[in-house]
């Protein structure tokens, strides 16, 4: 059986980047069994709630839920463990250093296939006010309705 290619998007964590100003972003392979593999596959997972943390040089993933897979049996996984990930040693020592800063955390982004490996994408955040979130609202409101007359403009409507 050939080789999956290119990317395949699993599930994303789009309040992220409502709750959180992104910094910097890396992307990580996850160790995983292979009942989360096969649920993975089946498109089944959850990054709400998630978070990744430094601990002892090592990255690892709590709160992400993927759900058990309906043909495991016993070899079945916990839903919500605590999963390492895999990054190159300079990138963990850059977020050690990173993460000492008050207000920075690491989030997931999104959970994707790549050529057939599970990984997912930690975006370095700083937590936006709730001011900041109006501003950006404001922002793309703006901009949705410039992109409107923009378009009533070129049909000679308006």
């Amino acid at each position: 059986m050939p080789r999956e290619q290119g990317r395949k998007v699993i599930t994303t964590n789009r309040r992220a980047r409502h709750d959180y100003t992104i910094l910097d972003t890396y992307d990580a392979g996850i160790v995983l069994t292979g009942t989360e593999v096969k649920s993975l596959r089946a498109g089944r997972a959850s990054l709400t709630d998630a978070f990744a943390v430094v601990t002892d040089g090592e990255v690892f993933l709590h709160g992400m839920h993927i759900p058990e897979y309906a043909q495991g049996t016993w070899t079945n996984h916990d839903p919500r463990r605590v999963r390492k990930l895999l990054l190159h040693r300079k990138e963990i020592n850059r977020l050690i250093g990173k993460t000492q800063e008050s207000g920075v955390t690491l989030i997931p982004l999104s959970l994707y296939f790549n050529n057939g490996w599970a990984k997912v994408e930690l975006g370095l955040a700083r937590g936006k006010r709730s001011y900041d979130k109006r501003q950006d609202i404001a922002k793309r409101d703006a901009q949705r309705e410039i992109s409107r007359a923009l378009g009533r403009w070129r049909k000679g409507m308006g």
